[in-house]
């Protein structure tokens, strides 16, 4: 039972560290609210920049796909009990994170600047990212997705069950509404300096590449239904395959 009850308080400890590194990120990516961001900061030769800017998405990078893999989960749950397993890959993702938002160096020199009506468009649309990635958190299992439905269900001595596959809401127009939410929010910046836009190149790049890993996954987890998911909802452009095809798509996908 005091095994049960620290994997729960851990549960929570992890996901409170998430939850800083998303309140930063609101304030990193939109240059508000946070005393170091993706234009402000110590700045350095804009070489020196690149080189250290590299190496962190690197290593974000690295350990986000490293631990995501069944074959490092498999090994990672011989060492640490299965029910902590995704709490420390949210604690070690968020750590990560959080390296990459302080030692981050800017590279001020600007892409594109606007003002105006185009200004607040483009930040309305940097928040309706930030809404897109937490509101599709909430579409599958938020506390699943984070960590903290694992630490209760070891509380209470519940083996977790065996994942069902469903679609809801935006998961019947893109197949990863949480990826298209963050590409939003790392391109829709009234200000595009030379720092943001590697971190958008860099990060869209990463994304494409991680989500084809992610796929092989899912299919060899959900088989059939994701298969058949994959041929009738796009990756990540909504209406990519038309509007009446789309449609018809989702009223074929296998029952919520």
């Amino acid at each position: 039972m005091i095994a049960r009850g620290f994997i729960f308080i851990y549960a929570i400890l992890s996901y409170g560290v998430f939850a800083l590194s998303f309140l930063y990120a609101l304030g990193f990516f939109a240059n508000i609210m946070v005393p170091r961001s993706i234009d402000i900061g110590d700045v350095a030769a804009t070489s020196d920049a690149l080189v250290v800017d590299v190496m962190l998405l690197g290593l974000f990078a690295f350990q986000h796909s490293l631990m995501a893999r069944p074959a490092f989960k498999r090994w990672w749950t011989r060492i640490i009990p299965p029910a902590a397993e995704r709490s420390t890959y949210v604690l070690l993702s968020s750590l990560v994170l959080l390296l990459l938002f302080w030692y981050w160096l800017p590279i001020p020199v600007a892409i594109w600047r606007t003002d105006g009506v185009a200004a607040r468009l483009l930040t309305t649309l940097y928040w309706f990212g930030w809404v897109v990635v937490l509101a599709s958190t909430f579409m599958i299992n938020h506390f699943d997705l984070f960590g903290l439905k694992q630490g209760l269900d070891a509380l209470r001595g519940v083996e977790p069950p065996t994942p069902v596959f469903q679609v809801r809401w935006l998961y019947k127009l893109v197949r990863h509404p949480l990826m298209l939410g963050f590409l939003i929010v790392f391109w829709a910046t009234p200000v595009m300096t030379g720092g943001h836009l590697l971190l958008a190149i860099m990060t869209t790049l990463y994304v494409l590449a991680a989500l084809q890993l992610e796929e092989r996954d899912l299919i060899a987890t959900l088989g059939k239904p994701y298969e058949l998911y994959r041929t009738q909802v796009p990756m990540l452009v909504p209406f990519l395959r038309g509007w009446n095809r789309g449609r018809n798509a989702a009223r074929r996908l296998p029952p919520q």
